[in-house]
C-alpha cells in the first residue's frame, strides 16, 4: 500500500461537506481523488476545492469502484443506499467509511457485516461521538472500574425545534426514520460503546408525530413542509439487556421541553455514576459522603494564555480511521459493534408500529 491513501467519496452533500472532506483535507497521508454525487455539480464543487485537476467526477458510484487504485470509499449519501454502496464497495476490494446508522434496517446492515467478513477489507461507521474528549475520559473511567456494574443507562438526543429542513431528512423512504435513526442513533452508540454491552433482550418503543403537521412551528432552520415530514418527529425507547440491564433512550428534533441535549448518554453502576448534563460528572460514594468530580477537560495554563485545544472528534475519527488501515488494526468503530445500534433501533421502530415488545 502506498504511503498516501487514495479516497473516492460517494455523496457531496451536508455531512461529506460539513464533517469528512474537511477532515481528509488536514490529513497529510491521505488524497481525495474521486467524488461521486447524484447531483453532478455537487460533485464539481467537491473535486474543485479538495481534489485537483486530475479528480475523477462522476454521477454513479459504480463508475468511481472501477477506479482500481482508489483504497478507501466514503460513502456519505442518504440512509437507504448506505448498504448498496457499502457492499460494492468492499467487493471492489476497497475499504469503507459509511455514515451513521450502518443501514436502514437489521437485514441490509448485515450485508455489510458479510461482506466486511468476505472480502477482509476494513469497514466502519461514522459514529463521531465517541471521539469527543469527555467521551473518551468516561470511557478509561468505565473500563478502570469506576462506576462498577452498569446496569442503568439514559441515551439522549433531544432538540427543542431543531428539525432539518434540507435534503432528504424528513423523507421516510430515503432515511428509514426521523430523529431516533439520525441523532438518536449517536446517543445509543455512545451508550452501548462507553458500557461494552451489546446484547439486547428485548425493547419496547412509541414513536410520534405530535408537531410536524403544526404550522405554529418556530424551527431553527425555517418551517418545514408539513406534507413532506413523513417521518416521526419524537421517539422513545425502553430496551432490557440479556444481563438485566436497562438503557432508555431519548430522540426528538421537535419536542415541547426546555431540557434539551443531543449525542449524550448517563450511566449508574454499582459504584458510581456518569452523566454529562453540564459537561462530564461522575458520583459516587467515598469516606461515607456522596461526591462530584468533573474533570477538566481543556486545560487553562495562565493568563493570556490557552493550552492548545485538542483535535475535533471529526479530525480524530478520520485520523484514526486512516491509522486503523494503515496498521491493520480494528477500527473504534467496529460493524460488529454498528449492527446492534441499528438492531435496537429496528427494534424500537417494530415495537411502536405493533404497540408490543419487541424480542431480538
Amino acid at each position: 500500500m502506498s504511503d498516501i491513501l487514495r479516497i473516492g467519496i460517494v455523496g457531496c452533500g451536508g455531512i461529506a461537506n460539513g464533517k469528512h472532506m474537511p477532515a481528509l483535507s488536514r490529513l497529510p497521508d491521505v488524497k481525495m481523488v474521486a467524488f461521486c454525487d447524484i447531483i453532478e455539480e455537487r460533485a464539481r464543487k467537491a473535486a474543485a476545492k479538495y481534489g485537483d485537476e486530475n479528480s475523477f467526477v462522476c454521477t454513479d458510484y459504480r463508475e468511481l469502484l472501477k477506479d482500481q487504485s482508489i483504497d478507501v470509499v466514503h460513502v456519505l449519501t442518504p440512509n437507504r443506499w448506505h448498504s448498496e454502496i457499502t457492499v460494492a464497495a468492499l467487493e471492489a476490494g476497497k475499504h469503507v467509511m459509511c455514515e451513521k446508522p450502518m443501514a436502514i434496517n437489521s437485514a441490509e446492515a448485515q450485508k455489510m457485516l458479510d461482506a466486511a467478513k468476505r472480502t477482509g477489507k476494513k469497514l466502519t461507521i461514522g459514529y463521531q461521538s465517541r471521539h469527543r474528549a469527555d467521551s473518551q475520559y468516561l470511557k478509561a473511567e468505565v473500563e478502570k472500574g469506576t462506576l462498577g456494574d452498569i446496569y442503568y443507562a439514559k441515551a439522549t438526543a433531544i432538540r427543542r425545534r431543531a428539525v432539518p429542513t434540507w435534503g432528504v431528512f424528513l423523507d421516510e423512504y430515503a432515511q428509514g426514520g426521523g430523529p431516533l435513526i439520525d441523532i438518536g442513533t449517536h446517543a445509543l452508540d455512545l451508550t452501548l460503546w462507553t458500557m461494552d454491552n451489546y446484547k439486547p433482550k428485548y425493547c419496547v418503543g412509541t414513536t410520534y408525530h405530535a408537531l410536524n403537521k403544526q404550522t405554529e412551528q418556530g424551527n431553527d432552520w425555517g418551517n418545514w413542509d408539513t406534507e413532506k415530514f413523513t417521518v416521526e418527529d419524537s421517539a422513545f425507547g425502553f430496551v432490557v439487556m440479556e444481563n438485566g440491564a436497562t438503557v432508555y433512550l431519548e430522540a426528538s428534533w421537535a419536542l415541547n421541553t426546555l431540557d434539551t441535549r443531543e449525542a449524550v448518554t448517563q450511566l449508574c453502576g454499582t459504584l458510581g455514576g456518569a452523566d454529562m448534563i453540564d459537561g462530564l460528572r461522575f458520583n459516587g460514594i467515598r469516606n461515607n459522603q456522596k461526591y462530584m468530580f468533573i474533570p477538566q477537560l481543556e486545560g487553562k495554563g495562565a493568563a493570556f494564555y490557552s493550552a492548545s485545544k485538542q483535535p475535533s472528534a471529526s479530525d480524530l475519527e478520520a485520523r484514526r480511521w486512516i491509522d486503523a488501515i494503515k496498521n491493520d488494526t480494528d477500527p473504534v468503530v467496529t460493524p460488529d459493534q454498528a449492527i446492534v445500534v441499528t438492531k435496537i433501533l429496528e427494534g424500537i421502530y417494530r415495537s411502536a408500529a405493533s404497540g408490543d415488545i419487541y424480542r431480538f
